[in-house]
């Protein structure tokens, strides 16, 4: 089943890069006291995510937290160093944090996988953006077939 706005965000442990490496970080802790703009994308380095969707939100950044947006988030089911690399490239430092979904726990339990094996992807999240506040969903815009209507950082700004 997929999630709505105002359901809790599932318990669930994402991964980040930090100084030190690799590190857990629990959903719960993550969105706990502050609103939080998360989008998911099917993958890092494919077009539209990195063309379109992961730098709207990047470029958005401050206009985010004029809105109240304590923090903006990127979330695909790739390892931790794939979004490492991914942030890098994209110059997200400060502005986007980079989280790892690498088995696709998460994604499952939100109800927003998407099956591309078909294609040779495996399992990957849907295109989504929602917001959060203590962990509760307040806005949860997902995109269909492969579009970026929904769920750009403009869309966002709109429901905010």
């Amino acid at each position: 089943m997929t999630i709505s706005a105002g359901d809790r965000i599932p318990s669930a442990n994402l991964t980040r890069m930090t100084s030190e490496g690799p590190q857990p970080v629990s959903t719960d802790d993550f969105f706990a006291g502050r609103k939080v703009v998360l989008f998911a994308v099917p993958g890092a380095f494919t077009p539209t995510c990195s063309a379109q969707h992961l730098p709207g939100f990047t470029t958005n950044a401050e206009a985010l937290r004029a809105k109240g947006v304590d923090a903006g988030a990127c979330l695909a089911t790739n390892d931790v160093f794939v979004m490492d690399a991914w942030g890098k490239d994209q110059s997200t430092e400060g502005k986007v944090e980079m989280l790892a979904d690498g088995s696709g726990e998460f994604t499952k339990a939100m109800g927003l996988e998407f099956d591309l094996s078909a294609r040779g992807l495996g399992v990957r999240s849907q295109r989504y953006a929602l917001v959060a506040e203590d962990g509760v969903v307040k806005t949860l815009n997902v995109d269909e077939g492969g579009g970026l209507d929904r769920s750009s950082a403009e869309s966002i700004l709109a429901a905010l």
